[in-house]
């Protein structure tokens, strides 16, 4: 199906999309207060873009809960992107300096030590 819609020959690799996708796990469990900020921000800037498309005050605030609970749905949703593209680049460092072997090893170390490190931070804030 992808080359009858691209001119082009493209060959998504399992292991890299694995590898990134474990990467950037890890990048957003280990740096939570940055992807709790980044959700932050994209939903109030979601809920400004939207602000500006209504004339009608009153219609505004009639569907204002609803549309705020979607776009903290869609901010919560689009707030991994930058940390799947640092985490490419993270997977990219790895492959270069130990080979293609160890992407997914050295992805899911990430995963765990991040994920526990999470855990202790948590545990230590409450």
């Amino acid at each position: 199906m992808l080359t009858e819609l691209f001119p082009f020959e493209f060959a998504p690799d399992a292991t890299a999309i694995a590898a990134t996708g474990l990467w950037s796990l890890s990048l957003y469990l280990g740096f939570s207060p940055v992807s709790e900020w980044v959700t932050e921000q994209l939903t109030s800037w979601f809920n400004f873009a939207e602000r500006s498309l209504y004339t009608s005050t009153a219609e505004f605030e009639r569907t204002r809960r609803s549309r705020e609970a979607q776009n903290s749905f869609f901010a919560s949703l689009l707030s991994i992107v930058p940390f799947f593209i640092i985490g490419a680049v993270c997977n990219y460092g790895v492959e270069l300096g130990l080979g293609r072997s160890w992407a997914i090893s050295v992805g899911i170390i990430a995963c765990i030590g991040c994920g526990v490190y999470e855990l202790g931070r948590r545990d230590g804030r409450s």
